[in-house]
Protein backbone atom coordinates (compact mmCIF):
# COMPACT_ATOMS: atom_id res chain seq x y z
CA UNK A 1 0.00 0.00 0.00
CA UNK A 2 1.05 3.61 -0.59
CA UNK A 3 2.55 5.81 2.14
CA UNK A 4 1.20 9.29 2.66
CA UNK A 5 3.46 12.10 1.55
CA UNK A 6 4.17 14.92 4.00
CA UNK A 7 1.71 17.10 2.06
CA UNK A 8 -1.00 14.45 2.43
CA UNK A 9 -0.29 14.15 6.15
CA UNK A 10 -0.83 17.90 6.49
CA UNK A 11 -4.12 17.59 4.57
CA UNK A 12 -5.15 14.88 7.03
CA UNK A 13 -4.23 17.15 9.97
CA UNK A 14 -6.50 19.90 8.63
CA UNK A 15 -9.44 17.68 9.62
CA UNK A 16 -8.41 18.09 13.24
CA UNK A 17 -8.23 21.87 12.78
CA UNK A 18 -11.93 21.71 11.94
CA UNK A 19 -13.25 19.57 14.76
CA UNK A 20 -11.01 21.21 17.37
CA UNK A 21 -12.58 24.57 16.46
CA UNK A 22 -16.05 23.20 17.14
CA UNK A 23 -14.94 21.45 20.32
CA UNK A 24 -13.23 24.66 21.43
CA UNK A 25 -16.44 26.64 20.90
CA UNK A 26 -18.35 24.31 23.22
CA UNK A 27 -15.59 24.19 25.84
CA UNK A 28 -14.99 27.95 25.84
CA UNK A 29 -18.47 29.36 25.32
CA UNK A 30 -21.27 27.04 26.42
CA UNK A 31 -20.98 27.98 30.08
CA UNK A 32 -20.21 31.64 29.33
CA UNK A 33 -23.24 31.96 27.05
CA UNK A 34 -25.82 30.10 29.15
CA UNK A 35 -24.54 30.98 32.63
CA UNK A 36 -23.86 34.71 32.26
CA UNK A 37 -22.30 36.64 35.11
CA UNK A 38 -23.95 39.74 36.55
CA UNK A 39 -21.63 41.88 34.43
CA UNK A 40 -22.72 40.05 31.25
CA UNK A 41 -26.39 40.52 32.14
CA UNK A 42 -25.83 44.23 32.61
CA UNK A 43 -24.15 44.20 29.20
CA UNK A 44 -27.22 42.70 27.52
CA UNK A 45 -26.89 38.93 28.04
CA UNK A 46 -30.12 36.92 28.29
CA UNK A 47 -30.73 34.34 31.00
CA UNK A 48 -32.14 31.33 29.15
CA UNK A 49 -32.12 28.85 32.06
CA UNK A 50 -32.46 29.11 35.82
CA UNK A 51 -29.14 30.30 37.28
CA UNK A 52 -27.27 29.04 40.32
CA UNK A 53 -26.58 25.72 42.04
CA UNK A 54 -30.19 24.55 41.93
CA UNK A 55 -29.60 20.80 41.33
CA UNK A 56 -28.88 18.93 44.60
CA UNK A 57 -27.35 22.14 45.96
CA UNK A 58 -24.04 21.76 44.09
CA UNK A 59 -24.89 21.51 40.36
CA UNK A 60 -26.24 24.01 37.85
CA UNK A 61 -28.88 22.89 35.34
CA UNK A 62 -26.26 23.22 32.61
CA UNK A 63 -23.85 21.16 34.70
CA UNK A 64 -26.40 18.36 34.96
CA UNK A 65 -27.08 18.49 31.21
CA UNK A 66 -23.41 18.31 30.28
CA UNK A 67 -22.71 15.56 32.83
CA UNK A 68 -25.54 13.43 31.43
CA UNK A 69 -24.43 14.09 27.85
CA UNK A 70 -20.86 13.00 28.64
CA UNK A 71 -22.19 9.70 30.00
CA UNK A 72 -24.06 9.24 26.70
CA UNK A 73 -20.90 10.25 24.87
CA UNK A 74 -18.81 7.67 26.73
CA UNK A 75 -21.28 4.97 25.69
CA UNK A 76 -21.28 5.95 22.01
CA UNK A 77 -17.46 5.99 21.74
CA UNK A 78 -17.04 2.18 21.70
CA UNK A 79 -20.24 1.73 19.66
CA UNK A 80 -19.03 3.99 16.82
CA UNK A 81 -15.53 2.49 17.07
CA UNK A 82 -16.97 -0.99 16.66
CA UNK A 83 -19.12 0.05 13.69
CA UNK A 84 -16.08 1.65 12.05
CA UNK A 85 -13.76 -1.31 12.72
CA UNK A 86 -16.36 -3.73 11.28
CA UNK A 87 -17.26 -1.58 8.26
CA UNK A 88 -17.06 -3.20 4.81
CA UNK A 89 -17.70 0.04 2.87
CA UNK A 90 -15.85 -0.07 -0.45
CA UNK A 91 -14.55 3.48 0.18
CA UNK A 92 -12.92 2.48 3.45
CA UNK A 93 -13.73 1.92 7.10
CA UNK A 94 -13.19 5.51 8.28
CA UNK A 95 -13.74 8.19 5.59
CA UNK A 96 -17.48 7.51 5.04
CA UNK A 97 -18.21 8.06 8.75
CA UNK A 98 -16.25 11.33 8.72
CA UNK A 99 -18.11 12.62 5.67
CA UNK A 100 -21.44 11.71 7.23
CA UNK A 101 -20.64 13.60 10.45
CA UNK A 102 -18.94 16.83 9.30
CA UNK A 103 -21.94 18.90 8.13
CA UNK A 104 -24.38 17.89 10.93
CA UNK A 105 -21.69 18.51 13.54
CA UNK A 106 -21.11 22.05 12.24
CA UNK A 107 -24.85 22.84 12.11
CA UNK A 108 -25.57 21.40 15.57
CA UNK A 109 -22.73 23.46 17.09
CA UNK A 110 -24.41 26.69 15.96
CA UNK A 111 -27.96 25.58 16.84
CA UNK A 112 -26.84 24.75 20.38
CA UNK A 113 -26.50 28.50 20.98
CA UNK A 114 -29.90 29.35 19.45
CA UNK A 115 -32.28 28.61 22.34
CA UNK A 116 -35.75 29.62 21.06
CA UNK A 117 -37.20 31.48 24.08
CA UNK A 118 -35.60 34.81 25.01
CA UNK A 119 -36.12 34.29 28.75
CA UNK A 120 -35.79 31.56 31.40
CA UNK A 121 -37.82 28.61 30.08
CA UNK A 122 -38.05 24.83 30.28
CA UNK A 123 -38.15 24.81 26.48
CA UNK A 124 -34.61 26.19 26.48
CA UNK A 125 -33.50 23.43 28.87
CA UNK A 126 -34.94 20.82 26.49
CA UNK A 127 -33.33 22.54 23.48
CA UNK A 128 -29.89 22.61 25.08
CA UNK A 129 -30.22 19.00 26.27
CA UNK A 130 -31.06 17.69 22.79
CA UNK A 131 -28.37 19.63 20.96
CA UNK A 132 -25.61 18.88 23.47
CA UNK A 133 -26.31 15.16 23.02
CA UNK A 134 -26.37 15.56 19.21
CA UNK A 135 -23.11 17.53 19.34
CA UNK A 136 -21.28 14.74 21.16
CA UNK A 137 -22.85 12.08 18.93
CA UNK A 138 -21.65 13.71 15.69
CA UNK A 139 -18.31 14.63 17.27
CA UNK A 140 -17.73 10.96 18.12
CA UNK A 141 -18.91 9.93 14.64
CA UNK A 142 -16.13 12.07 13.14
CA UNK A 143 -13.33 11.84 15.69
CA UNK A 144 -13.28 8.11 16.43
CA UNK A 145 -12.70 7.03 12.79
CA UNK A 146 -10.38 10.01 12.30
CA UNK A 147 -8.15 9.00 15.19
CA UNK A 148 -8.07 5.40 13.99
CA UNK A 149 -6.50 6.63 10.74
CA UNK A 150 -3.47 7.88 12.70
CA UNK A 151 -2.37 4.28 13.12
CA UNK A 152 -3.45 3.17 9.64
CA UNK A 153 -1.94 6.13 7.75
CA UNK A 154 1.24 6.04 9.86
CA UNK A 155 3.19 3.24 8.18
CA UNK A 156 6.39 3.95 10.11
CA UNK A 157 7.38 5.44 13.47
CA UNK A 158 8.51 8.62 11.69
CA UNK A 159 5.18 8.88 9.85
CA UNK A 160 3.25 8.53 13.10
CA UNK A 161 5.34 11.15 14.83
CA UNK A 162 4.87 13.56 11.90
CA UNK A 163 1.10 12.97 11.88
CA UNK A 164 0.90 13.31 15.67
CA UNK A 165 2.91 16.55 15.52
CA UNK A 166 0.77 17.96 12.71
CA UNK A 167 -2.56 17.17 14.38
CA UNK A 168 -1.31 18.56 17.70
CA UNK A 169 -0.48 21.84 15.97
CA UNK A 170 -3.85 21.99 14.24
CA UNK A 171 -5.58 21.12 17.52
CA UNK A 172 -3.94 24.08 19.27
CA UNK A 173 -4.67 26.33 16.28
CA UNK A 174 -8.34 25.30 16.24
CA UNK A 175 -8.67 25.81 19.98
CA UNK A 176 -7.17 29.30 19.72
CA UNK A 177 -9.51 30.18 16.84
CA UNK A 178 -12.42 29.18 19.06
CA UNK A 179 -11.41 32.01 21.42
CA UNK A 180 -11.58 34.70 18.68
CA UNK A 181 -15.15 35.72 19.65
CA UNK A 182 -13.47 37.38 22.65
CA UNK A 183 -12.24 39.92 20.09
CA UNK A 184 -14.86 40.03 17.35
CA UNK A 185 -18.09 39.74 19.35
CA UNK A 186 -17.38 43.08 21.00
CA UNK A 187 -17.11 44.73 17.58
CA UNK A 188 -20.53 43.37 16.56
CA UNK A 189 -22.41 43.86 19.82
CA UNK A 190 -23.67 47.39 19.31
CA UNK A 191 -25.13 46.45 15.91
CA UNK A 192 -26.67 43.02 16.55
CA UNK A 193 -26.95 42.64 20.34
CA UNK A 194 -25.24 40.40 22.88
CA UNK A 195 -26.48 36.98 21.73
CA UNK A 196 -26.07 37.44 17.99
CA UNK A 197 -22.63 39.00 18.40
CA UNK A 198 -21.52 35.52 19.48
CA UNK A 199 -23.76 33.54 17.11
CA UNK A 200 -22.36 35.30 14.04
CA UNK A 201 -18.83 34.43 15.17
CA UNK A 202 -19.89 30.81 15.75
CA UNK A 203 -21.48 30.59 12.28
CA UNK A 204 -18.29 31.82 10.59
CA UNK A 205 -16.13 29.43 12.60
CA UNK A 206 -18.51 26.51 11.93
CA UNK A 207 -18.38 27.07 8.16
CA UNK A 208 -14.57 27.14 8.23
CA UNK A 209 -14.53 24.07 10.46
CA UNK A 210 -16.86 22.15 8.15
CA UNK A 211 -14.65 22.82 5.12
CA UNK A 212 -11.57 21.73 7.10
CA UNK A 213 -13.24 18.48 8.24
CA UNK A 214 -14.39 17.58 4.73
CA UNK A 215 -11.10 18.40 3.03
CA UNK A 216 -9.21 15.18 3.92
CA UNK A 217 -12.30 13.05 3.15
CA UNK A 218 -12.30 14.24 -0.48
CA UNK A 219 -8.56 14.64 -1.08
CA UNK A 220 -7.39 11.36 0.48
CA UNK A 221 -8.51 7.98 -0.88
CA UNK A 222 -8.44 5.69 2.16
CA UNK A 223 -8.23 2.51 0.06
CA UNK A 224 -4.97 3.69 -1.55
CA UNK A 225 -3.24 3.78 1.84
CA UNK A 226 -5.06 1.23 4.00
CA UNK A 227 -5.74 -2.44 3.36
CA UNK A 228 -7.25 -3.44 6.70
CA UNK A 229 -9.41 -6.48 7.21
CA UNK A 230 -12.66 -5.57 9.01
CA UNK A 231 -12.90 -6.80 12.59
CA UNK A 232 -15.35 -9.62 13.28
CA UNK A 233 -15.83 -8.79 16.98
CA UNK A 234 -18.96 -7.11 18.29
CA UNK A 235 -18.71 -4.00 20.42
CA UNK A 236 -18.47 -5.63 23.85
CA UNK A 237 -16.03 -8.31 22.71
CA UNK A 238 -13.85 -5.74 20.93
CA UNK A 239 -13.87 -3.38 23.92
CA UNK A 240 -13.03 -6.25 26.27
CA UNK A 241 -10.18 -7.39 24.03
CA UNK A 242 -8.82 -3.85 23.92
CA UNK A 243 -8.64 -3.58 27.70
CA UNK A 244 -7.15 -7.07 27.96
CA UNK A 245 -4.04 -5.61 26.36
CA UNK A 246 -1.73 -5.05 29.31
CA UNK A 247 0.30 -2.24 27.73
CA UNK A 248 -2.84 -0.35 26.78
CA UNK A 249 -4.22 -0.64 30.31
CA UNK A 250 -1.01 0.86 31.67
CA UNK A 251 -1.10 3.67 29.13
CA UNK A 252 -4.81 4.38 29.77
CA UNK A 253 -4.20 4.58 33.52
CA UNK A 254 -1.43 7.15 33.07
CA UNK A 255 -3.50 9.01 30.47
CA UNK A 256 -6.40 9.48 32.90
CA UNK A 257 -3.95 11.04 35.37
CA UNK A 258 -2.69 13.36 32.62
CA UNK A 259 -6.16 14.56 31.66
CA UNK A 260 -7.13 15.17 35.28
CA UNK A 261 -3.98 17.22 35.87
CA UNK A 262 -4.27 19.14 32.59
CA UNK A 263 -7.98 19.91 33.01
CA UNK A 264 -7.45 21.10 36.59
CA UNK A 265 -4.91 23.60 35.25
CA UNK A 266 -6.93 24.73 32.20
CA UNK A 267 -10.14 25.11 34.21
CA UNK A 268 -8.35 26.90 36.99
CA UNK A 269 -6.23 29.26 34.87
CA UNK A 270 -8.73 32.18 34.87
CA UNK A 271 -9.02 31.80 38.66
CA UNK A 272 -5.25 31.53 39.15
CA UNK A 273 -4.90 34.75 37.13
CA UNK A 274 -7.63 36.73 38.94
CA UNK A 275 -7.38 35.38 42.49
CA UNK A 276 -3.85 34.07 42.97
CA UNK A 277 -1.89 36.46 40.71
CA UNK A 278 -4.22 39.47 41.21
CA UNK A 279 -4.14 40.23 37.48
CA UNK A 280 -6.87 41.27 35.05
CA UNK A 281 -8.83 38.40 33.47
CA UNK A 282 -7.49 39.37 30.03
CA UNK A 283 -4.12 37.90 31.03
CA UNK A 284 -5.72 34.44 30.82
CA UNK A 285 -5.77 34.69 27.02
CA UNK A 286 -2.26 36.16 26.97
CA UNK A 287 -0.80 33.36 29.08
CA UNK A 288 -2.70 30.64 27.21
CA UNK A 289 -1.69 32.04 23.83
CA UNK A 290 1.92 32.53 24.91
CA UNK A 291 2.17 28.99 26.25
CA UNK A 292 0.61 27.58 23.07
CA UNK A 293 2.97 29.47 20.75
CA UNK A 294 6.03 28.58 22.84
CA UNK A 295 4.92 24.94 22.94
CA UNK A 296 4.51 24.91 19.15
CA UNK A 297 8.11 26.11 18.77
CA UNK A 298 9.27 22.90 20.46
CA UNK A 299 7.14 20.64 18.21
CA UNK A 300 9.71 20.21 15.38
CA UNK A 301 12.26 18.89 17.87
CA UNK A 302 10.06 16.21 19.44
CA UNK A 303 10.49 13.63 16.64
CA UNK A 304 14.27 13.82 16.89
CA UNK A 305 14.13 13.47 20.67
CA UNK A 306 11.85 10.43 20.33
CA UNK A 307 14.35 8.71 18.02
CA UNK A 308 17.10 9.33 20.57
CA UNK A 309 15.34 8.73 23.91
CA UNK A 310 12.12 6.83 23.12
CA UNK A 311 8.49 7.76 23.73
CA UNK A 312 8.16 6.39 27.25
CA UNK A 313 11.04 8.40 28.76
CA UNK A 314 9.96 11.64 27.10
CA UNK A 315 6.34 11.23 28.21
CA UNK A 316 7.51 10.69 31.80
CA UNK A 317 9.66 13.83 31.47
CA UNK A 318 6.53 15.64 30.25
CA UNK A 319 4.60 14.53 33.35
CA UNK A 320 7.38 15.70 35.67
CA UNK A 321 7.78 19.02 33.83
CA UNK A 322 4.06 19.71 34.08
CA UNK A 323 4.20 18.89 37.79
CA UNK A 324 6.97 21.50 38.25
CA UNK A 325 4.79 24.14 36.56
CA UNK A 326 1.93 23.25 38.91
CA UNK A 327 4.25 23.52 41.93
CA UNK A 328 5.03 27.11 40.92
CA UNK A 329 1.28 27.74 40.59
CA UNK A 330 0.74 26.33 44.09
CA UNK A 331 3.38 28.49 45.81
CA UNK A 332 1.91 31.80 44.60
CA UNK A 333 0.02 32.04 47.89
CA UNK A 334 3.07 30.99 49.93
CA UNK A 335 5.43 33.55 48.35
CA UNK A 336 3.23 36.57 47.59
CA UNK A 337 6.20 38.97 47.37
CA UNK A 338 6.85 37.94 43.76
CA UNK A 339 4.62 39.85 41.28
CA UNK A 340 1.82 37.80 39.72
CA UNK A 341 3.03 38.62 36.20
CA UNK A 342 6.39 36.96 36.94
CA UNK A 343 4.59 33.84 38.16
CA UNK A 344 2.46 33.75 35.01
CA UNK A 345 5.47 34.07 32.70
CA UNK A 346 7.39 31.40 34.62
CA UNK A 347 4.48 28.95 34.54
CA UNK A 348 4.00 29.41 30.78
CA UNK A 349 7.72 29.04 30.05
CA UNK A 350 8.11 25.89 32.13
CA UNK A 351 4.86 24.22 30.98
CA UNK A 352 5.45 24.80 27.24
CA UNK A 353 7.94 21.96 26.62
CA UNK A 354 6.03 19.33 28.65
CA UNK A 355 2.86 20.36 26.81
CA UNK A 356 4.64 19.76 23.49
CA UNK A 357 5.72 16.28 24.59
CA UNK A 358 2.32 15.32 25.99
CA UNK A 359 0.47 16.86 23.06
CA UNK A 360 2.27 14.69 20.49
CA UNK A 361 3.63 11.45 21.92
CA UNK A 362 0.56 9.80 23.57
CA UNK A 363 -1.34 9.61 20.26
CA UNK A 364 1.65 7.88 18.73
CA UNK A 365 1.87 5.43 21.64
CA UNK A 366 -1.77 4.41 21.11
CA UNK A 367 -1.04 3.87 17.40
CA UNK A 368 1.96 1.66 18.31
CA UNK A 369 -0.08 -0.43 20.77
CA UNK A 370 -2.92 -0.80 18.25
CA UNK A 371 -0.54 -1.98 15.52
CA UNK A 372 1.26 -4.42 17.82
CA UNK A 373 -2.08 -5.80 19.02
CA UNK A 374 -3.22 -6.26 15.43
CA UNK A 375 -0.04 -8.20 14.63
CA UNK A 376 -0.50 -10.46 17.65
CA UNK A 377 -4.26 -11.07 17.37
CA UNK A 378 -4.85 -10.74 13.63
CA UNK A 379 -7.69 -8.24 14.22
CA UNK A 380 -7.57 -4.61 13.15
CA UNK A 381 -9.26 -2.68 15.98
CA UNK A 382 -7.55 0.71 15.69
CA UNK A 383 -10.88 2.48 16.09
CA UNK A 384 -11.59 0.77 19.39
CA UNK A 385 -8.14 1.57 20.79
CA UNK A 386 -8.54 5.28 20.06
CA UNK A 387 -12.15 5.23 21.30
CA UNK A 388 -10.92 3.67 24.56
CA UNK A 389 -8.31 6.41 24.84
CA UNK A 390 -11.02 9.03 24.28
CA UNK A 391 -13.11 7.29 26.93
CA UNK A 392 -10.20 7.67 29.40
CA UNK A 393 -9.79 11.32 28.42
CA UNK A 394 -13.47 12.14 29.01
CA UNK A 395 -13.58 10.45 32.40
CA UNK A 396 -10.39 12.26 33.40
CA UNK A 397 -11.86 15.60 32.35
CA UNK A 398 -15.14 14.91 34.16
CA UNK A 399 -13.37 13.91 37.37
CA UNK A 400 -11.22 17.04 37.14
CA UNK A 401 -14.29 19.28 36.94
CA UNK A 402 -15.74 17.69 40.07
CA UNK A 403 -12.41 17.96 41.88
CA UNK A 404 -11.94 21.60 40.88
CA UNK A 405 -15.39 22.82 41.92
CA UNK A 406 -15.07 20.96 45.23
CA UNK A 407 -11.58 22.21 46.15
CA UNK A 408 -11.42 25.72 44.67
CA UNK A 409 -14.21 27.04 46.94
CA UNK A 410 -12.53 25.87 50.18
CA UNK A 411 -12.47 28.83 52.56
CA UNK A 412 -15.33 30.68 50.86
CA UNK A 413 -19.11 30.88 51.12
CA UNK A 414 -20.61 30.04 47.73
CA UNK A 415 -23.74 31.95 46.68
CA UNK A 416 -26.01 29.18 45.37
CA UNK A 417 -28.08 31.70 43.40
CA UNK A 418 -25.08 32.91 41.41
CA UNK A 419 -23.49 31.47 38.27
CA UNK A 420 -20.06 32.62 39.39
CA UNK A 421 -17.73 30.29 41.30
CA UNK A 422 -16.15 32.06 44.26
CA UNK A 423 -12.64 30.63 44.50
CA UNK A 424 -10.14 31.31 47.30
CA UNK A 425 -6.35 31.46 47.10
CA UNK A 426 -6.20 28.60 49.62
CA UNK A 427 -8.55 26.45 47.56
CA UNK A 428 -6.59 27.17 44.37
CA UNK A 429 -3.31 26.26 46.10
CA UNK A 430 -4.85 22.90 47.05
CA UNK A 431 -6.05 22.41 43.45
CA UNK A 432 -2.51 23.00 42.15
CA UNK A 433 -0.93 20.54 44.60
CA UNK A 434 -3.56 17.94 43.71
CA UNK A 435 -2.69 18.46 40.03
CA UNK A 436 0.98 17.86 40.92
CA UNK A 437 0.03 14.56 42.59
CA UNK A 438 -1.93 13.37 39.55
CA UNK A 439 0.91 14.23 37.16
CA UNK A 440 3.48 12.37 39.26
CA UNK A 441 1.13 9.41 39.60
CA UNK A 442 0.77 9.38 35.81
CA UNK A 443 4.57 9.22 35.47
CA UNK A 444 4.77 6.32 37.94
CA UNK A 445 2.05 4.35 36.13
CA UNK A 446 3.64 4.93 32.71
CA UNK A 447 6.97 3.63 34.01
CA UNK A 448 5.31 0.17 33.92
CA UNK A 449 4.69 0.44 30.15
CA UNK A 450 6.78 -2.10 28.18
CA UNK A 451 7.87 -0.01 25.21
CA UNK A 452 10.56 -2.49 24.17
CA UNK A 453 8.01 -5.28 23.75
CA UNK A 454 5.75 -3.13 21.55
CA UNK A 455 8.63 -1.94 19.37
CA UNK A 456 9.98 -5.48 19.03
CA UNK A 457 6.61 -6.79 17.81
CA UNK A 458 6.33 -4.03 15.20
CA UNK A 459 9.97 -4.35 14.08
CA UNK A 460 9.76 -8.12 13.66
CA UNK A 461 6.73 -7.73 11.41
CA UNK A 462 8.48 -5.10 9.27
CA UNK A 463 11.55 -7.33 8.99
CA UNK A 464 9.37 -10.29 8.00
CA UNK A 465 7.56 -8.27 5.33
CA UNK A 466 10.84 -6.99 3.90
CA UNK A 467 12.19 -10.55 3.76
CA UNK A 468 9.08 -11.77 1.92
CA UNK A 469 9.34 -8.89 -0.56
CA UNK A 470 13.00 -9.68 -1.19
CA UNK A 471 12.15 -13.37 -1.80
CA UNK A 472 9.41 -12.40 -4.27
CA UNK A 473 11.78 -10.04 -6.08
CA UNK A 474 14.50 -12.69 -6.24
CA UNK A 475 12.00 -15.25 -7.60
CA UNK A 476 10.87 -12.82 -10.30
CA UNK A 477 14.50 -12.12 -11.29
CA UNK A 478 15.23 -15.85 -11.58
CA UNK A 479 12.23 -16.29 -13.89
CA UNK A 480 13.52 -13.53 -16.08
Amino acid sequence: MKRLTKKQMIIFAIGQLGWSMLSGIINAWLVTFYLPTQGDIEGGATQYITPGLVVFGFLTILGLITAASRIFDAITDPLIASLSDRSTNKRGRRIPFMQLAAIPLSIVTVLLFCAPVEKISGINVAWISVFVVLFYLFMTLYCTPYNALISEFGKTQDDRMFISTAISLTFFAGTLLAYTPFVFSGMLRSAVGFGWSYRICFIVLAVIACVCMLLPTFLLNEREFVDSKPSNSNMMKSLGSTFKNREFRVFAGSDIMYWIGLTLFQTGLPFFVKVSMNLDESYTMIFMGGMTVLSAIFYPFVSGLVRKFGKKKLTIIGFVGLAVAYVITAIIKLVPQIPGLIYGIAICAIAAFPMALLGIIPQSIVADVAEADGIETGENREGMFFAARTFAMKWGQSLAMLIFTSLAIIGTTQNTNSNEITASSTGLMIVAFVAVAFCLLGAVILSLYNEKKINKTITEKKTSEESVNEDILASDNNKI
